[in-house]
Parts: structure tokens; sequence; C-alpha cells
């Protein structure tokens, strides 16, 4: 029985997906590979390193693409006073304190994002335990913990991204719609590297980019050589 469905086995037929493609060869045979009936994610995975276990080997930040993500971003920001009115100016879909605390005590998790003014760390601290295990709780480390909320829910808005390295090493972000075609899809993921490559820690040794490889959501993986993204990054 095989392996994977016809459609896969016709997209794929002729590629080599053993070889290491620079990133924009890589990219033309994800897209030429897609073949769902949706509008898939470009995702991208990148084993680097570094040893997670190790606090200075942490790699983890946040990037703004150029040309976002192609997702509707449901932001909520924690603020009061002149920060709440400055949050539902730049587009917040959700601002509030003490209310949104108990709404999300009573069960309520319909954003996807979320952004708090410093001084409201410790009301928004009594729903960590609902936040956290969801990736939703503000972090000054992402830059969601300020009082410069304007900048931050455009940035949002408009397409940032946040990521981290996981147990084994690797970092997994999507970057964009396979509809974003080449062009908006490699200025993407050049962001994304570029920031990756200066997010490296000092006490991380020997080959900092082990392996790349991209992807659509259900679609076939091919590996981008990790040459030619320093090259491209210089």
């Amino acid at each position: 029985m095989p392996k994977h469905g016809k459609q896969y086995r016709n997209k794929v037929d002729g590629l080599d997906r053993s070889i290491l493609m620079t990133l924009g060869d890589a990219i033309k045979n994800v897209l030429v590979s897609s073949y769902a009936k949706f509008d898939e994610t470009f995702d991208i995975a990148i084993k680097l390193g570094v040893d997670p276990r190790h606090a200075d080997q942490m790699v983890r930040s946040s990037v703004v693409l150029p040309h976002g993500t192609g997702k509707v971003t449901r932001v909520l920001v924690f603020a009061k006073g002149e920060k709440e009115a400055e949050a539902r100016e730049a587009g917040a879909d959700f601002v509030g304190a003490d209310e949104l605390v108990a709404k999300i005590q009573g069960g309520w998790l319909e954003f996807d994002k979320t952004v708090a003014t410093p001084d409201m760390m410790g009301t928004v601290g009594k729903i960590g335990r609902v936040l956290g295990p969801r990736n939703l709780m503000p972090n000054a480390k992402l830059g969601t913990v300020t009082f410069d909320v304007a900048n931050i829910v455009k940035e949002i808005k408009s397409g940032k991204v946040d990521f981290r390295v996981d147990k084994a090493g690797i970092v997994h972000a999507g970057l964009g719609k396979i509809s974003f075609g080449e062009g908006k899809l490699f200025d993407n993921a050049k962001a994304f590297l570029e920031k990756i490559i200066q997010l490296k820690p000092s006490s991380s040794k020997g080959i900092y980019l082990k392996s790349i490889s991209v992807s659509s959501t259900i679609g076939a993986g091919f590996k981008v050589d990790p040459i030619d993204v320093r090259a491209i990054i210089k």
C-alpha cells in the first residue's frame, strides 16, 4: 500500500528531493508540488547546532515578514486608560483589563496573540496557567510586554512571526501562503533566515545551520543548501 496518495505522487514525480537546492529552487519545487484545494501555508524547518537545554543557547525571538503571513491575526491587548485607546486605534481586536481576565477565566479564548503593558502583568499573571500552555502569554523577549502597544499591534497585524527552538534543536515557522508566489515567499524566507543567523548564540560551537527544509502544509519537503543561504544573507 503506497505511503502517499496519487495526487502527491504525481506532483513529486521527477523531482529529486534528496539533493540540496538553492533557496529559490526549493521554493519553486514547493510551489510546483503543491496540490491541495486550499491555500496551503509555506513552512520552513531549520535544524540548529544548539543545545536548548542550556539557557544561553535558547534561540527565541520574532520577525516581521516583508509580505506578512497571509493569516488574519486576532490581537488582544491588556491595557488601561491612554494605552487602551492607543491599542484600539492601532487595530487591536480586543482591549481591556480585569473584564478580559474574567472572560478568559470563563473559558473564552477567541484570539491569536496577546499584548500587555508592563503594569498589567500582575493582573495577567492570574491567567498564566491558561495562556502559558497555549503560547498566548505576553512575553517581554518577544516584544509583547510593552508600553508601545500601538507599534506592536501594527507589527502583529502586518505579519509578525514568533518562533523558538524546540527540544530537538529545530525551529519551525509558517512564512506565508502558497498563493503569495515565488518572489514574496523568497523575501519572507530570506528575512526569517537572516534573523535566525543574527541570533546565533556565542556559546554555540561548530555548524550553526545544520539543515533547512521547506514544504507546503501537506506537500513534499525540499532540502535547502545552508551554504546558499549564507551567501544570500551576506
